[in-house]
């Protein structure tokens, strides 16, 4: 199970650099020196940044995201995939309730007109986290950065009528499939006294962007051995990625603080399906995406697409060692798609290896 030190869902982006002022009195740089400063401009290395959980909204050409640490959640924005924009503070953590510490995995999405923040969050500070449940936040205003309107709890739990008996939940997301909003989220089948608990993923509908209004349906479990054999059997961090008419949820199993975290893939046998029934999911017989020699504990991923909307980028963390640990930092990359519509992830690129810009991506 996850502890989100510093989760900058802020999907991908370096530092930005900081541009010099050019004196009249300065020669212009030789040719040579001016193509290659242009040529670099066209490539980036990976890591991009310190952090986990990258997320990222792209609305009207513009990439929004998302991060949270010292009980804040921040929103950026940028026109460049590879740049951070500021980050602004735009909701703190009460001092007491529900949601008052461990803010993990915020994601924020434009739904019905306004912007929402989903995250999750504990009672109680710092391990065991036993308590983690998932809330949302509402802008009061059509900026991402808020202000923001605590909508409280999200209902994750097994009896509708009784809303006190949620269940424990992270790393929920919301989504639209034939024009129903569901939510997506990993939880226990019962609340514990540990967290060395089994994760699960769940799905139920949503009657607006801030109410479950169904019980919510188990739709996979850690069975496969590529998903076992660890310290603790998990599936967490799930994401929707469609295409044309294709529907898939990647998640991340194993464990987040092992090297051998990696992603999975669910495939909705036909879209038209209801995605509630466990039985219209199909499994991929393997990981997706999963560590090499050089890139370690992959995982935890969030989807977009290039300025010019040609290419699709996976956005995730991977550890800085090998040891066990939450030390991480944020990737990227793009995928490709088989001819039958399957998306096609590769291997994670090494560190340092030049990677050309998202197509579209100006100066």
């Amino acid at each position: 199970m996850k502890q989100h030190f510093w989760k900058i869902l802020v999907v991908v982006m370096g530092q930005a650099g900081l541009l010099g002022c050019k004196s009249s009195a300065v020669l212009e740089a030789p040719a040579e020196t001016q193509a290659g400063k242009t040529d670099a401009a066209l490539y980036f290395t990976n890591p991009v940044m310190d952090g986990a959980d990258p997320w990222v909204w792209k609305q009207d050409s513009v990439y929004y995201s998302c991060g949270s640490g010292n009980g804040t959640i921040y929103v950026s924005q940028s026109t460049k995939l590879t740049k951070l924009g500021e980050r602004v503070p735009v909701w703190k953590a009460p001092s007491t309730g529900w949601n008052a510490h461990n803010i993990w995995a915020p994601e924020i999405h434009f739904l019905q007109g306004k912007w929402y923040i989903y995250y999750a969050a504990g009672k109680d500070p710092g391990g065991p986290f036993i308590h983690q449940r998932s809330g949302v936040l509402e802008s009061t205003t059509g900026s991402p950065f808020g202000p923001y309107v605590d909508k409280g709890m999200l209902y994750t739990g097994d009896s509708l009528q009784h809303p006190g008996t949620a269940k424990w939940a992270i790393d929920l997301s919301p989504f639209y499939l034939n024009g129903q909003l569901y939510a997506v989220w990993s939880g226990w089948e019962q609340n514990a006294a540990t967290d060395r608990t089994k994760q699960h993923l769940y799905l139920a509908r949503m009657s607006n962007p801030w109410t479950i209004s169904s019980n919510r349906a188990k739709i996979s479990s850690p069975t496969q051995p590529w998903e076992t054999g660890g310290e603790l059997d998990l599936n967490e961090g799930p994401e929707l990625l469609k295409k044309n008419e294709k529907a898939f949820l990647i998640y991340s199993c194993r464990e987040s603080w092992l090297k051998e975290y990696r992603l999975g893939q669910l495939t909705l046998s036909d879209t038209l399906a209801d995605p509630m029934l466990a039985s219209n999911w199909t499994k991929s017989d393997g990981p997706v995406f999963q560590s090499t020699a050089e890139v370690l504990g992959v995982g935890h991923c969030s989807f977009t697409t290039s300025p010019d909307n040609t290419e699709d980028w996976i956005l995730y963390h991977a550890k800085k060692s090998a040891q066990p640990g939450w030390q991480r930092d944020i990737r990227m990359q793009k995928f490709t798609w088989t001819a039958d519509g399957f998306p096609v992830f590769g291997e994670p690129v090494s560190s340092g290896v030049p990677i050309k810009v998202p197509s579209g991506q100006k100066e």
